[in-house]
This record gives C-alpha cells, sequence and structure tokens, in this order.
C-alpha cells in the first residue's frame, strides 16, 4: 500500500514551555488554577538559553507529529523580577531561532499581559509577564522588526479594556484566551457588566483578524456574536480536558459561522490527530449524537483555518503509514488519516521544499529528555 499523504497542519496555539509540565501536573488532583501555580514554578525557571533548548525540542516534537507552523502564544518577557533584558525581546528571539532551526514556520504571538485580574497588579512571576501598559508592550513589539512577529491579548483578565486596542492595532492575527473559565466570565460580569466575548467586540478586537482560543464558556448571544463577527475560534481538545476546562462548542460556532482551527496549547499531547478527533468527540459528548464533523471537515480545521489563523500561506506535505497497528486495515484515505492515525504513524515531513523530518522518533524523544532535565534541575 502506497503512504497516505496529507497537507502540513498548523498548531494555532501554543505555549512551548508548557511542555515540560508533562506528566507533572497530571499526578493528584486540582483544577485549571492548582495547574497554574504549577505553571508559575515552571515560568519563573526559564532563561532565554534554556527557552532556546527546550523549544526547539517543543518544535521538533511538533514536527515529528506532521505540524509545519506553530502559532507561539509568548508571555515570559521578562527577566525574573520583570526587569527588561538588555535586548528586550531576548526571549522571544529565543523562540524564533528555535523554530528556525527545526525548520517549523512560526507566528511568534507576543502577548500583553498586565493584570493579575481585572483591576489587579501582577506579582510574582507575572511581573516576568507585564509592560506595564499596552503602549510600552507595542513599543518592545515593534523593535522585533519581524514581519513573523503577531499580537495576542492574553485574556479580559489580564489586559485592561481601554488599553486593548493598542494591542489590536498593531495589524495582523490577534489571539485573545476567551472564556476558559467561568471564574473568567464571573469577575468580567461583575467588573464590566458583560461578558468577555461582548468586551472584545465593544473595544473593537473581535473580527475577521481575530483568533479566539478556547472560548469554553459562552452564551448562546456570544455563539451568536463570534459567528457574526468573522472571528475564528482555535479549539485545544486536549488541553480542555486534561485541564477539565469543559466542552468545546465546535459543533455550535461552526453552525453560526465561525471557523474552527486547533492548537495543543499545554502540550498535555502534541498531536494534532487527536485535536481533530477531540472536536467531534466533545461534540459527541456534548449532545448524545455522533457524526458532527466529517473527516474533510476536521482536516480542513487542522491545515487551511490554522494557517489562516496564523496569517500564513500553506506549505508543506505529510507522509503517514498506512500501515500502522493504528492505520492498517482502515483504507488508507482521509478517514484513515483523521480518525485512525496519531503522530506516531509520522513518516516524513516536508515544508517548503525542505525535509524536517525522517521519521527518527526516538531522535526527538532524546531531544526532549535532554532540555526538559535541564529546566527541572
Amino acid at each position: 500500500m502506497s503512504v497516505l499523504q496529507i497537507p502540513a497542519m498548523a498548531n494555532a496555539h501554543s505555549h512551548a514551555f508548557h511542555r515540560a509540565l508533562r506528566g507533572r501536573t497530571q499526578q493528584g488532583t486540582g483544577s485549571f488554577w492548582t495547574w497554574r501555580e504549577q505553571m508559575y514554578d515552571l515560568a519563573a525557571r526559564l532563561t532565554p538559553d534554556l527557552y532556546f533548548e527546550l523549544a526547539r525540542a517543543v518544535y521538533a516534537e511538533m514536527v515529528a507529529g506532521g505540524i509545519g507552523a506553530v502559532g507561539e502564544f509568548h508571555y515570559v518577557h521578562h527577566q525574573a523580577d520583570g526587569t527588561p533584558y538588555d535586548d528586550p525581546n531576548e526571549m522571544g528571539r529565543a523562540l524564533l531561532a528555535a523554530a528556525d532551526e527545526v525548520g517549523i514556520r512560526i507566528r511568534l504571538l507576543d502577548t500583553c499581559y498586565l493584570t493579575a485580574g481585572i483591576g489587579q497588579p501582577p506579582a510574582g512571576v507575572q511581573r516576568r509577564f507585564s509592560d506595564g501598559h499596552a503602549e510600552a508592550w507595542a513599543e518592545r513589539v515593534a523593535a522585533f522588526d519581524d514581519p513573523r512577529v503577531g499580537a495576542a491579548i492574553h485574556s479580559v483578565r489580564a489586559v485592561p479594556r481601554e488599553q486593548m486596542g493598542t494591542v489590536a492595532a498593531l495589524g495582523g492575527p490577534v489571539h485573545v484566551h476567551l472564556s476558559e473559565q467561568p471564574a473568567e466570565n464571573e469577575a468580567c460580569v461583575a467588573a464590566y457588566g458583560v461578558t468577555p466575548t461582548r468586551v472584545l467586540a465593544e473595544e473593537g478586537v473581535l473580527g475577521p483578524r481575530t483568533t479566539l482560543v478556547h472560548a469554553t464558556h459562552l452564551t448562546d448571544a456570544d455563539v451568536r456574536l463570534i459567528g457574526d463577527s468573522g472571528a475564528q475560534v482555535c479549539l485545544c481538545p486536549t488541553t480542555e480536558r486534561d485541564l477539565a476546562d469543559g466542552l468545546g462548542h465546535g459543533g455550535d460556532l461552526r453552525a453560526a459561522g465561525t471557523r474552527i482551527c486547533l492548537g495543543s496549547d499545554s502540550h498535555a499531547v502534541v498531536d494534532l490527530f487527536e485535536e481533530m478527533r477531540g472536536v467531534e468527540m466533545h461534540d459527541r459528548l456534548r449532545t448524545g449524537v455522533r457524526g458532527h464533523w466529517s473527516a474533510a471537515a476536521l482536516l480542513e480545521t487542522a491545515t487551511v483555518n490554522g494557517h489562516a489563523s496564523l496569517g500564513l500561506q500553506e506549505s508543506g506535505v505529510v507522509m503517514i503509514d498506512p500501515a500502522s497497528p493504528r492505520t492498517a486495515g482502515t483504507g488508507g484515505d482521509v478517514h484513515a488519516a483523521v480518525f485512525a492515525a496519531t503522530a506516531a504513524d509520522v513518516t516524513d515531513v516536508v515544508i517548503d521544499g525542505r525535509t524536517v523530518f525522517d521519521g527518527d522518533h526516538a531522535r526527538v524523544g532524546r531531544e526532549l529528555e535532554a532540555a526538559i532535565e535541564k529546566v527541572w534541575a
């Protein structure tokens, strides 16, 4: 049987450093908020050199799974006490350099993160994230002078609403965490009298350039507003289930006219085949009905829509073993790729005419182990 081939996929939402949490945060019980404390401990450990090595290994894992482009939602900007590095974009440049070395295409979504919550100053490791004001954030981002850099608003709780327009004015793609947790919605309604989706709309952020990440806890009015705006939604099913966030609204959002793309977010799993299936499976769990998404529609979320979310043209080819223990006997077509294959079945990846993965999954594992050991040393 010939090799199964699909277009290279786009991972529209990544926090590369979260990969070092895999196998650690799954121990014990808790919630998103207890997970966040573990994430903060990890963020406090990062240096530019450590982040370069970790990101290089994580991007290699992505490429080995058929991902040819990544949207890196980057907010660890400064030194541990909040003081900028001599080059205030040193951490971001480390991520760009890591992507270059691996051969993955990147949209560095430099994230504005100013407050610990609505009206609350940053504390502890959050000082690494904050530029103090959106104008200072914009000045720092302009110093990149790199067309691969885009913008992100961390969330409604982390950027005052009157400063959101400054971030959106950068041009190009704008990504935003939206309604990932009910507590975010409750705080927003208490402070502003409306949902986070409505705040984004009133501040001119919601539109065709915007990608809303998670969008898990929406009202029916939110769903209609997002659909009418032309914004995309990035679902991250493996992270949303790992963090007990809730079930996504993929089918409802698509019915309202919203395009869906995918991200691996916290990298509890780096496998966009699993993310594709997760969209369908979450809709099944919500509704008790099977068959919301065809294989072709799910593949579009991982390819066409993901690249569009990042403002990138599609590029690249992924070869999949059609006779692995997972794909054998499935027919060797798009249904096999979407509903049977995993990242481990990728044999070759070519991006922009360059072979960036040759099937050596064991090498990628060794690189990840070495990089993560350094972070926790």
